[in-house]
């Protein structure tokens, strides 16, 4: 029997395997999916470790969200080991400095107030309301998969993923160092990382390109699962 090679699926902010289901479901008749559990960390490079001692010697990787800053802090300390990567509805630079990173830090600290007041599922959806495209709000059944991945977590384990995304170190040194094929995906209505920013990014990387996938909104994997599992297909070749 021959082994299949390994890809890394690495989950955002609350997020868990549940958030890759469809992409799994898509991959697994020729790649072993692994979905590394980090959620209990409160800093991305432990993340990182984290993703390396559950990945074998040599693995492709995709992270989304807050697991494509994870994928970036894995890439920084043993790219030798990546064969492929990609990077989705993601960003790579600090928290920005004066107003603009305090905006930032209230908007998430509101959230975490939230969760620890009202519970898990009333914060998911508040947060929900930017985080998807608007024509999805209405379907009940696919915001429920949504808040029901978000309510099994603990506020606790909330506070610490925003303090590991407020303190996030800028990845654009470890962008321009990356040698292996590189794909860039994200939805075309995703106000928070927005195509715009993936464009930027692949610019500083050699072997990349950009994949949008229409009518989508951040939570790409599970709002597109048919035009994201041919994303990833194109990029496994």
């Amino acid at each position: 029997m021959v082994n299949k090679p390994v890809l890394m699926l690495l989950p955002g902010l609350m997020c868990d395997r549940r958030v890759w289901v469809d992409q799994i479901n898509a991959l697994s008749h020729a790649w072993e999916c692994r979905v590394p559990n980090y959620e209990n960390e409160s800093d991305l490079a432990a993340m990182a470790e984290t993703v390396l001692n559950e990945a074998p010697e040599q693995f492709a990787m995709a992270g989304h969200s807050m697991g494509g800053r994870v994928a970036l802090e894995v890439m920084r300390r043993a790219q030798e080991r990546v064969m492929r990567l990609a990077l989705l509805d993601t960003g790579h630079t600090a928290l920005a400095s004066g107003e603009a990173g305090e905006k930032e830090v209230a908007g998430r600290l509101r959230l975490v107030k939230m969760a620890y007041e009202a519970g898990m599922r009333i914060m998911g959806s508040d947060w929900l309301q930017g985080m998807v495209h608007p024509a999805r709000l209405h379907d009940k059944a696919f915001c429920d998969r949504i808040l029901d991945m978000i309510e099994s977590k603990t506020p606790e384990m909330f506070e610490g993923q925003i303090k590991a995304l407020i303190h996030r170190p800028d990845a654009t040194e470890v962008l321009k160092s990356i040698e292996c094929p590189t794909t860039f995906i994200c939805g075309r209505d995703d106000a928070w990382s927005t195509p715009e920013k993936h464009y930027e990014m692949a610019a500083l990387v050699k072997y990349s390109n950009v994949v949008t996938i229409e009518h989508c909104g951040h939570m790409s994997t599970m709002e597109r699962p048919e035009a994201m599992n041919e994303a990833l297909m194109g990029w496994l070749g």
